[in-house]
């Protein structure tokens, strides 16, 4: 089974989207595939580091 997902509102600065754009083209991904894959692996990175 897929996990779940939600959907949310954020705003973020015009000039991080517009370079988040670009790099999810580049790598073949929507833009919301892109954002989920880097938070997801800010994350890990995040909780090893916190180790």
């Amino acid at each position: 089974m897929k996990p779940l997902k939600a959907k949310i509102s954020i705003t973020i600065d015009t000039d991080i989207i517009e370079e988040v754009k670009y790099l999810a083209e580049k790598d073949d991904r929507s833009l919301s595939q892109y954002i989920n894959l880097v938070l997801k692996e800010y994350l890990k990175n995040k909780k090893q580091s916190d180790k």
